[in-house]
């Protein structure tokens, strides 16, 4: 069950194809074949395991107040079709979450 509160990351298994429209997300363990339908999501998928929270992801990202429901609904049913799974790994350092939220370089870093 997805928590918004509790900390998440991009499956193991899961593999990011970047599209002009957003990317395509393919799960080497369930053979699952999925899109992420904007450039805002795909950071925000590949930035989960940089944050505490997927709601602290969210916040660092830039994702609009208003449309935060929607990215945990989306955030929800990649959870449920084992798209990002919950990270049992500590935390981000408070230093860590200083170096900065999504930026280009980051978003680099899990390429």
């Amino acid at each position: 069950m997805f928590d918004p509160a509790l900390p998440w990351q991009k499956a193991r298994s899961v593999a990011l194809r970047p599209e002009p429209f957003g990317a395509l997300v393919y799960s080497f363990s369930n053979r699952k074949l999925s899109f992420l339908k904007s450039p805002m999501l795909v950071t925000v998928v590949t930035s989960l395991g940089e944050h505490p929270s997927a709601e602290a992801t969210l916040v660092a990202c830039g994702v609009p107040e208003a449309q935060r429901g929607a990215y945990l609904k989306a955030l929800a049913d990649l959870a449920r079709s084992q798209m990002i799974e919950r990270r049992t790994s500590s935390p981000p350092t408070p230093r860590e979450l200083a170096a900065g939220p999504c930026d280009e370089a980051a978003l680099e870093a899990h390429q």
